[in-house]
């Protein structure tokens, strides 16, 4: 692939709802530009984009995907995102490197609720974008039905540029609203407007040039005086309005029949705003002042990091967007947010996972370096002498988690590397250890998310785990105080042991932890064996009385005991505080405590009811409800027992339109009728 101006690249996110046809229309779009000589296949998993086997076991995208090819002397680096809400992380990073986004709509499915998602993604950045209704050629398929759905969650701003021929099995090509040409087949092959078109021609004609109109004040008086509008003035007014967002211009399309997908490539060509055009980014210098950077191959060393994979054979790969400057093969640069320095070996332009090597990427593109040894996910590359962040990557929160269990000695070996490898590939999965279980937490942003990272362990890695529900860490306490003793004897031919302790207990304010006092008077206990009393009470509260959770909030005071000049030994004295914790314990009126969660919840204004009553399901509090922008934005506080699943829960009630992210807060007392429940099934683990 021969080198392209900055002016003549086009970096486009295809984004959308899963099964929209993301896949299957940039595999036409690489067959019809010769960057490929025969169509891949979703179903039998040999397109270009998804290679990964997870995405060809699945059928569905899983991961991002760059997918260049050249069209009219313009380089279009398409990058194909999953569509699946799982996977949404790859969707930000994919926007992140974009500056565009092409939204794909299934033709028969319609407005749905991964079109609103991925429309407020694009937002967020502020991106042009256009629209696509695909799958023209399905059962049920309606261009104009899904149109008017598109306008009525857009508005004024979604107008159509082209009108489909036919649909379903008789969808065979695109009108063009501007030249007023038919393109039919896949060829596109240039015709006539059907007459049996003429209405629906004439009035969509008219959105697209009253919204192009308005773009400029010489077009519009034009327009407004009855004048004619040229084609030249139409494209060029239809591309300023792109580029400032003011317009959503909408095409048709059946990738899997290729129909329309060359006039789509045109109109990217066409509409869609180069890097030169998206203007200056900003960034930061050493100082933290604000710096702006122009997309010149002339200007400073400006390159983002903005996805990471980890392959066991080929190692770890970066895939770059370079925003200032050019980057060149075997040289050597200054990772900004790491502070150390970087080898740059060899350069590739990515399709799919075909690798063809380059001498540079100029300001504007996109490539991929191996072996990066610093650099992660949202860092950024630059010249040592010149340091400068971009602004990283937003990503979602993790809100799925899943203990982790190795199926063998050997798989507990890897486990912490690959789990390190997985989170450097993936940054919307985390991992933690949660000590009062002794459990590894994998999170994620869904069930599937965290299914697929576990697949990758196990292909990537060779490790075999098993998931499972996270246990609740629960934790014990004592709510009334009490006194407790106990004395140690054992004799044995030689040398026994005896340890006699008395201590008391009594609750502390919550989450204060444990403290030990020592009131010992007289000398009854030796001072050197009141370490080991304590030692002993702090083992035995790690196991509780009432369902072998750890005791917490608690003070022990020893205040008398007993020793025997021969027999008494430190174990002697620990044993005896571990059995007088447990008997004191026992009598304090033990409790349950579990763990609460503050969860600040965004779902749509129609759903909050729903949500409320499923808080309220779920022991939850709710503390408040604002309105935000048509969404309401909840707050409460609930136990994490009942919404260890809220990720799964809060998809089903919304449709997949709320959202929510959740953090630790205190413990509280378990209910009486929820705490037998929790002894129960702890007794059934221990004998099991």
């Amino acid at each position: 692939m021969k080198d392209y101006a900055t002016q003549d690249i086009r970096n486009v996110a295809l984004v959308g709802h899963g099964g929209t046809g993301k896949t299957t229309l940039t595999e036409s779009a690489l067959f019809l530009s010769g960057a490929i000589n025969r169509l891949g296949h979703v179903d039998d998993g040999t397109t270009t984009s998804d290679y990964d086997a997870d995405e060809i076991k699945r059928k569905i995208s899983v991961n991002t995907s760059l997918l260049p090819c050249e069209w009219r002397g313009r380089k279009i680096n398409l990058i194909d995102t999953p569509g699946y809400a799982d996977f949404v992380g790859e969707v930000k990073a994919g926007l992140r490197a974009a500056d565009a986004a092409l939204i794909v709509v299934c033709a028969a499915s319609g407005l749905q609720v991964g079109t609103e998602n991925v429309w407020g993604f694009v937002r967020e950045r502020s991106l042009p974008a256009a629209i696509v209704i695909n799958r023209l050629d399905r059962e049920n398929a309606d261009f104009v039905r899904t149109l008017e759905q598109l306008q009525g969650f857009l508005g004024k701003r979604c107008v159509p540029v082209q009108v489909a021929i036919g649909a379903q099995d008789s969808f065979s090509g695109v009108v063009d609203l501007l030249a007023l040409k038919a393109y039919t087949g896949d060829k596109a092959v240039e015709g006539e407007v059907p007459a049996s078109l003429g209405d629906v021609v004439g009035r969509y004609r008219e959105q697209l040039i009253e919204a192009v109109a308005e773009t400029d004040d010489a077009l519009i008086n034009k327009y407004l005086e009855g004048e004619d509008l040229t084609l030249e003035e139409m494209r060029r007014g239809l591309r300023a309005a792109v580029l400032s967002g003011s317009v959503t211009p909408v095409f048709a399309a059946s990738g899997l029949k290729a129909v329309g997908v060359g006039p789509l490539l045109d109109a990217l060509a066409d509409y869609v705003p180069s890097p030169a055009d998206i203007g200056e980014t900003h960034a930061r210098d050493a100082s933290g002042a604000e710096v702006k950077l122009s997309p010149s191959a002339a200007g400073p060393l400006a390159v983002l990091a903005f996805k990471t994979t980890a392959d066991p054979y080929v190692g770890k790969l970066s895939y770059l967007r370079v925003y200032s400057g050019a980057l060149k093969g075997d040289s050597q640069v200054w990772n900004a947010n790491k502070g150390k320095p970087e080898r740059i070996g060899q350069l590739f332009v990515l399709r799919g996972k075909t690798q063809e090597q380059v001498g540079q990427l100029t300001a504007g593109d996109i490539g991929a370096v191996p072996k990066l040894s610093e650099t992660s996910t949202g860092d950024t590359l630059c010249q040592r002498e010149k340091p400068i962040t971009l602004p990283a990557i937003t990503l979602p929160q993790p809100s799925y988690g899943a203990a982790v269990h190795p199926k063998s000695k050997a798989d507990l070996d890897k486990l912490g590397a690959s789990l390190a490898r997985l989170v450097e590939e993936d940054p919307t999965l985390s991992v933690h250890r949660e000590h009062d279980t002794n459990e590894t937490i994998l999170s994620g942003l869904g069930e599937s998310h965290v299914d697929v990272a576990a697949e990758k362990m196990r292909r990537k890695f060779g490790v075999e785990v098993e998931l499972t529900l996270p246990k609740v860490p629960y934790k014990e306490t004592v709510t009334g105080a009490a006194q407790a003793e106990y004395t140690h004897k054992k004799q044995t031919g030689g040398h026994g042991q005896y340890a006699r302790v008395a201590i008391e207990l009594e609750p502390l304010a919550r989450g204060s932890g444990f403290e030990f006092k020592d009131r010992i008077a007289g000398g009854v206990v030796p001072k050197s064996y009141i370490p080991a009393v304590e030692k002993g009470v702090v083992e035995a509260m790690h196991e509780g009385v009432l369902a072998h959770y750890p005791l917490t909030d608690v003070r022990v005071t020893l205040f008398d005991g007993k020793e025997h000049p021969v027999d008494s030994s430190e174990i002697a004295f620990k044993l005896a505080g571990a059995m007088a914790l447990k008997k004191g314990a026992t009598d304090a009126h033990p409790v349950l405590l579990e763990p609460i969660v503050i969860l600040t919840i965004t779902v749509p204004e129609a759903h909050t009811g729903d949500v409320m009553s499923d808080l309220n399901g779920k022991r939850a509090k709710v503390m408040g409800i604002s309105p935000a922008d048509g969404s309401s934005v909840i707050e409460a506080q609930a136990p994490l027992a009942e919404v260890q699943r809220y990720a799964t829960d809060l998809r089903s009630i919304t449709q997949g339109r709320g959202s929510y992210t959740a953090e630790f807060s205190h413990y509280e007392e378990v209910p009486a009728h929820v705490t037998q429940k929790i002894i129960d099934a702890a007794q059934k683990e221990k004998e099991g």
